[in-house]
């Protein structure tokens, strides 16, 4: 098994000293090397604890967000995405906002081949959102996927039960 390259440089991972910031801050990311550069594979995080705030009202919406992506060289650490997704905590914006932030600030720190970002918030007024947004590297098969998945990214929606 190869060591990781770069893990030195993270400040979050094995910190007994961390501190949580609620005001979006997307310097808290940081990337590790990716060991396996040469082969495509996903990448998926499960992330259930999703709160930002409503811009107009303050009050708070709860999501689920699934992130996944197929990496290049550099790979975001988890601990640091935990963080940096606690730091929309006091954040106000509307859901399809935060959406597209999060896979901007993701395609900016890891230049990854492709990402996508789907947001299942739970419902206030009697309706949720469920925003999705994707990258796929311009000029590669990758951007082909991204339309591809973009286009038929719902096509088998889940049976709402949990909301």
């Amino acid at each position: 098994m190869n060591e990781r390259n770069g893990v030195e440089d993270l400040s979050h991972l094995g910190s007994e000293k961390t501190s949580y910031t609620f005001q979006y801050d997307p310097s808290l990311l940081e990337t590790f090397e990716n060991n396996h550069p040469n082969r495509d594979y996903f990448v998926k995080f499960n992330c259930p604890e999703f709160t930002t705030l409503c811009p107009k009202t303050g009050q708070p919406d709860f999501a689920t967000l699934y992130i996944s992506y197929i990496p290049d060289k550099k790979m975001v650490e988890s601990k640091s995405l935990k963080l940096y997704l606690f730091s929309f905590r006091d954040h106000g914006g509307f859901h399809e906002d935060a959406i597209n932030v999060i896979v901007n600030d993701l395609v900016e720190l890891m230049d990854p081949r492709y990402l996508e970002v789907w947001g299942k918030f739970t419902p206030r007024g009697g309706i949720s959102i469920d925003p999705y947004a994707n990258y796929g590297r311009p000029g590669t098969k990758y951007e082909e996927m991204a339309s591809t998945r973009l286009l038929y990214h719902d096509m088998y929606p889940e049976t709402i039960t949990n909301r």
